[in-house]
């Protein structure tokens, strides 16, 4: 349970967050603040924009609905086209902030929304797939299915399915989680591996499975949010699937869980909790915790995995969420980027994962936090 004084600070932080940030400049982005580069149509805003939404359906307080609209707004043209995003690109992060399309067009009705789903539904009849069938994560990587991936492009696959298409593809969805499973998941330990290459070339690939080499956490929690918004965007019509990634999830958890940490927690690499460079992680804790909370709160769950995500949440409240001098408030504990492949470096073992930047208010974090927090109250009120 949340007591007033951080249910304020937790509402405070957000609208601290949204007071600096516009669609030009977000200053929950934090790899395109270091980068200097003009803001894209991007996957981060995207979890952020998700959150804010889903602090208005919490609240009904129309800040919130406006802030959504006018950042989304800004990209979304008249005629659907997105500013900055080129589905020719064939990157499945662009495909997360078209999730947020359905809701605002549902919400303001305009039309714009409406017509940008179809502009991001084009990138997925071209985007290349591997011989299993599952979409490349990006083009720049070939034949490589990451957890990170299915979050990005599944729910609002499903959706667009589902609402639009007359769910011509959802079965299409369903088998990508399916041959995840298959090929991702390691049978001792429950846990899912961050990264497939079906070609087996990658140089983090191992030669037989094609698996990477890690539990990377953040990952694990793009896997389990992806199950909950994925099927909670799907038609109960298809009985079978529905229920099987609502079994997905549970079992997921329950690897998952093995691991949390006395704190309620989670380690960057889950499973490697004695390593040195090892720690506490805020993104991927937050996005089990808000993954558990919803899936008990739309009954995929057992009440007793609320529970544990109530203990994640107020982890990540005693560890990291703090208030500065000057009374502005900041989360930190936050793994910055985290990837496979690319630079020689990212070659998925645990050292790699540990060495990359912890930062503090990047929405990778932020937003699961919000998301997490929308949960709790809601199991409040």
């Amino acid at each position: 349970m949340i007591d007033q004084d951080t249910d304020a600070k937790i509402q405070a932080y957000l609208e601290y967050l949204m007071a600096k940030s516009t669609a030009e400049e977000p200053f929950w982005n934090k790899e395109k603040v270091l980068s200097g580069k003009p803001n894209k149509w991007n996957y981060i805003d995207g979890c952020m924009i998700s959150a804010v939404l889903s602090m208005y359906e919490l609240t009904k307080d129309e800040k919130y609905l406006k802030f959504a609209d006018d950042f989304d707004g800004w990209f979304v043209q008249e005629d659907g086209s997105i500013k900055t995003y080129d589905p020719e690109e064939k990157n499945l992060d662009n495909l997360n902030a078209a999730r947020n399309l359905y809701p605002l067009y549902q919400l303001t009705k305009k039309e714009k929304y409406r017509k940008a789903m179809d502009t991001a539904h084009e990138q997925l009849l071209i985007q290349p797939r591997t011989a299993e069938g599952n979409f490349w994560h990006k083009q720049i990587y070939p034949n490589q299915v990451w957890l990170d991936g299915l979050y990005m492009a599944q729910p609002f696959f499903m959706q667009y399915e589902t609402e639009i298409n007359g769910m011509h593809g959802c079965h299409d969805s369903f088998l990508q989680f399916m041959n995840v499973e298959k090929k991702m998941r390691d049978p001792k330990t429950g846990l899912y591996y961050h990264g497939y290459d079906a070609s087996r070339k990658a140089k983090w690939a191992d030669p037989k499975t094609g698996c990477s080499k890690s539990f990377w956490l953040r990952a694990m929690g793009w896997f389990m949010a992806s199950l909950v918004e994925t099927d909670n965007v799907m038609n109960e019509a298809l009985y079978y699937e529905y229920r099987y990634l609502q079994k997905m999830l549970k079992d997921t958890a329950d690897a998952v869980l093995k691991y949390q940490d006395a704190s309620g927690m989670f380690y960057q690499v889950i499973d490697r909790p004695q390593d040195e460079g090892n720690y506490l992680e805020t993104s991927g804790t937050a996005l089990i915790a808000y993954a558990l909370l919803k899936g008990v709160r739309l009954g995929y769950l057992p009440e007793r995995y609320g529970e544990a995500g109530e203990k994640a949440f107020q982890g990540i409240i005693d560890k990291y969420l703090k208030v500065n001098a000057d009374g502005t408030i900041q989360l930190g504990g936050i793994c910055l980027v985290a990837g496979l492949g690319g630079e020689d470096r990212r070659d998925g073992t645990p050292a790699y994962y540990y060495s990359e930047p912890i930062v503090e208010n990047e929405a990778k974090g932020t937003a699961p936090f919000i998301l997490a927090y929308t949960e709790i109250a809601r199991r409040q009120k």
